[in-house]
């Protein structure tokens, strides 16, 4: 019932076009979703519709009489927020504001409040009319909006620096490419001079740092040559232990916990131990004065609907440390390439982003959880599967001195950077080959139609033809022709079996490419004996396509 007198007095004035105090009391207790009632001068609760009740959990008989402020939080009353509501109402009229609000069971919701002050005709304020809406669910829609708009834009923005990073890493490749091979055909062609030998043998290990960490840019880009093989986890880590604890340190400990029964991992197991280490160094060094350092091997299983993992089976591999940790700010930014917390020359900024990078290539995620002053745990997820026979194929004896093929081949090298192709061709003709160099793959096929070869070494990443669509073509016409990709990218369309062609990681030594020619030919004399002689080098197996 609403008081008769006083409020009501001036509402009935203000509401007789309504046809009266009966009619306007129906019409407020009829609405349902706000909480519309009075106050006095002093913010007591003089009325309460049926929508108040619903909202905050009071009846009338428990909440006329007692002050508006027990809607308020704690923290909101002791800053004063009930009086500055009052006084601002009384002051221009009316007060609006969204925050949280209390029901009577304790628990908070998000509401919309407006409090209107009431005058009476000499404009003394005889009271307060407030009006509070719900709008947790309308909040929380709102948030999610806003979040999936920041993950979208996070993940458009990576993809754009992960273009850019992969990008300058092929290049660097290129140029580290063309550095490595005429240092290391200078170091063999240059006479023994003690005083020359050290500047040759700094420029190089300088070109191989920067080869490492063009594969790093590449890990972070998703677009680095992984040789994938199943792994036991409690095997690695084994294997690895002696080493984690040297890079430790004295003053830290490792403990190395991989629970019982954890399922395999399908990935590379040479960048899967540098992400490890990776981890373990910043928890080192997040721990100045030293520590223990966790690892944890435990089955977890992903649901439907998680958004970001596919549902189903995985190892989760944590690095758990009690450091220093990070803040929110420093948190979210601990991914982005090029950010760091060290030192100016300790870090490149490039460790995390390879680790997530590694994460997500094979299929999974990297999870960083810290706070200030409690520590990280830093999470590797990756799907379980079946452990699978990973035993490279026996290659036939090429004698214990491993001299490799015949010197009499033709090798045809295809490269679109100038550099490359004749540092290529200089590596080829030091270890004794025939070498052809093409600058596109259209000059290879020419080639291929008019003279005799007998291996293609061909870069991937060419304008007009990729290596990839070379090695097709030659697989058209040239069916048995022995064919090596020479790239750095792992971003090869699967199909047509090029996804099992051989592969040479830029940039190369002298020793890789002599190895990879070995072991190409090896496996194309073995086939020929298995399956009958291919066809004489330069001979296409039906009239080679000149739509080029």
């Amino acid at each position: 019932m609403f008081p008769t007198g006083g409020l009501m007095e001036v509402m009935d004035r203000s509401g007789a076009s309504l046809t009266g105090e009966g009619r306007l009391r129906l019409l407020v207790d009829a609405i349902t979703d706000y909480a519309i009632y009075m106050l006095s001068p002093e913010g007591h609760v003089a009325t309460w519709n049926v929508g108040a009740q619903r909202l905050k959990g009071y009846s009338q008989e428990e909440i006329i009489g007692r002050h508006f402020s027990n809607f308020y939080t704690e923290e909101d009353r002791a800053a004063g927020e009930p009086e500055r509501a009052l006084e601002i109402a009384r002051r221009d009229g009316r007060f609006e504001k969204e925050a949280w609000r209390m029901r009577k069971d304790g628990s908070r919701f998000w509401a919309n409040v407006v409090l209107d002050a009431i005058t009476d005709d000499c404009g003394k304020v005889v009271g307060f009319a407030k009006i509070t809406r719900d709008m947790t669910e309308k909040r929380e829609i709102q948030r999610a909006l806003d979040q999936a708009r920041e993950e979208l834009f996070q993940a458009q923005k990576m993809e754009a620096i992960g273009q850019l990073t992969g990008g300058i890493a092929h290049d660097f490749n290129n140029l580290l490419m063309a550095v490595l091979g005429s240092l290391e055909i200078l170091k063999k062609r240059m006479p023994e001079q003690p005083e020359l030998m050290p500047l040759v043998e700094n420029a190089m290990q300088g070109a191989q740092r920067g080869a490492a960490l063009t594969q790093r840019m590449l890990s972070f880009s998703r677009r680095q040559e992984l040789a994938v093989k199943t792994i036991e986890i409690a095997a690695l880590m084994d294997g690895m232990a002696d080493m984690l604890q040297r890079s430790l340190g004295p003053l830290t400990m490792l403990e190395i916990d991989v629970l019982p029964g954890v399922p395999t991992i399908a990935t590379d197991p040479n960048q899967l131990e540098t992400a490890i280490l990776n981890l373990i160094v910043n928890a080192r060094d997040a721990m100045p004065r030293g520590g223990k350092i966790t690892v944890r091997a435990q089955e977890r299983t992903v649901g439907e609907g998680n958004g970001i993992l596919a549902p189903g089976a995985y190892l989760c591999l944590s690095v758990i440390d009690g450091g220093e940790g990070m803040d929110e700010e420093t948190l979210e930014q601990a991914t982005t390439p090029f950010f760091t917390t060290k030192g100016v020359g300790k870090g490149t900024g490039l460790g995390l982003p390879m680790v997530q990078g590694l994460a997500a290539q094979s299929g999974g995620r990297l999870v960083l959880k810290s706070r200030l002053g409690e520590g990280t745990v830093a999470e590797l997820w990756f799907p379980a599967v079946l452990a699978l026979d990973d035993a490279p194929q026996e290659l036939p004896d090429e004698g214990a001195d491993h001299l490799g093929p015949p010197r009499s081949l033709r090798i045809l090298a295809v490269d679109d950077d100038s550099l490359v192709l004749m540092n290529t061709v200089l590596m080829l003709e030091d270890l004794g080959y025939d070498a052809i160099e093409a600058a596109s793959g259209a000059d290879a096929l020419a080639i291929l139609s008019r003279e005799p070869v007998d291996l293609v070494i061909s870069d991937h990443a060419m304008p007009r033809m990729t290596g990839a669509e070379l090695a097709e073509a030659i697989r058209r016409d040239w069916p048995h022709m022995p064919i090596i990709l020479a790239t750095g990218y792992a971003d090869i369309p699967p199909g047509s079996g090029l996804i099992e062609l051989p592969r040479l990681g830029k940039p190369f030594s002298q020793a890789q490419l002599a190895d990879a020619i070995t072991r190409t030919i090896a496996t194309a004399t073995a086939s020929e004996s298995r399956f009958g002689s291919r066809m004489p080098a330069g001979q296409p197996s039906s009239a080679p396509s000149q739509t080029m």
